[in-house]
Order: C-alpha cells, then sequence, then structure tokens
C-alpha cells in the first residue's frame, strides 16, 4: 500500500494542473455604462422641445433606465427597458416611461390622488457606438399608447448625439 502512496499523489498533482473547466468570463459590452444623450425630435409631440437631454445607464445583462431633464414636468418616473447588440458597435434599445397628468385642485394632491397615470410611451432607439466607445450616434421613435395600450397620436422620431460620462 505504501509503494501505492507517491502514484496517488502524482496523479492528484497531475489532475490540478491540467487546467481549469471555469469558463472565461464573458467580455463586457463596450454600451454598458453610464451616458449622456442630446436629442431632437423631427416629428410628434416631442419636436417642440429643443433641449432634451437623457441620461442613461446601460447594464450587464441588458437592462437598462433612463431618465430625462423632463421628468419633472410633469412628474414622472424614469424610463426602464432592455438592450442588446445587433451588430459590431451597434445597439438597439427599448424603454418604456408613463406619462402623469396635474391634478386639477389642491385636494386631489391632499386626498393622495395627486399625479396619476394617463398614458406610457415606448421609446425604441438604435445606436451606432464609435469606434474609441466614447460616443454615439442614435435613432428615436417614440410610440404614446394611453393607459389601456392603445396607440394613441403623437408619435415621432428623432435623432441623438450620445457621450460617456467619465471621470
Amino acid at each position: 500500500m505504501r509503494s501505492c502512496m507517491p502514484f496517488f499523489v502524482a496523479l492528484l498533482l497531475l489532475g490540478g494542473c491540467t487546467g481549469s473547466s471555469t469558463p472565461a468570463p464573458a467580455a463586457v459590452s463596450p454600451l454598458v455604462g453610464a451616458w449622456e444623450n442630446r436629442l431632437q425630435f423631427s416629428s410628434g409631440d416631442m419636436a417642440a422641445i429643443k433641449d432634451f437631454r437623457f441620461l442613461y445607464s446601460f447594464n450587464l445583462g441588458g437592462t437598462m433606465t433612463e431618465s430625462s431633464d423632463y421628468d419633472g414636468a410633469p412628474p414622472v418616473p424614469p424610463a426602464y427597458g432592455v438592450w442588446h447588440e445587433i451588430g459590431p458597435n451597434k445597439f438597439e434599445a427599448k424603454y418604456v416611461f408613463y406619462q402623469t397628468k396635474p391634478p386639477a385642485s389642491f385636494k386631489e394632491i391632499s386626498s393622495g390622488s395627486g399625479w396619476l397615470p394617463t398614458s406610457r410611451g415606448i421609446l425604441t432607439e438604435r445606436i451606432n457606438l464609435a469606434a474609441d466607445g466614447n460616443s454615439f450616434e442614435s435613432t428615436l421613435t417614440y410610440e404614446p399608447f394611453d393607459m389601456s395600450d392603445k396607440p394613441v397620436k403623437g408619435g415621432g422620431e428623432g435623432k441623438g448625439h450620445g457621450s460617456r460620462i467619465r471621470f
């Protein structure tokens, strides 16, 4: 039995030196991170806004959050959505936001029914990332819906220019 011990030790050592079965971590997409996008709609209800800015957080796994400089007029929550790569340095994002209506009177606010949702919007954005990974050009399509998910007037298209937020 003692003569077999070196054989078993050698076998254990050899087994530990043959490499790892742990897969290599997936490459992080160059879109992951925080971005600011300056955009202008050319049609629809949002075309009148001339200083539109969106802030994005593109997360690992394909989720995202968007907030605009108009989230407070009227108060609306951020948009939430998903994104995926559709080609080299080309991405598509789809995100949803809810619009609210102002209360008709202070009594509505004090009774707890203030800024209620009136509609929702779906934004679909095609993003072309620059070779250096620090900026992008994009096209957006806005589709508005009522709270019963029926399309309503006011949709449109726009273009954006995004910049990565860095220290």
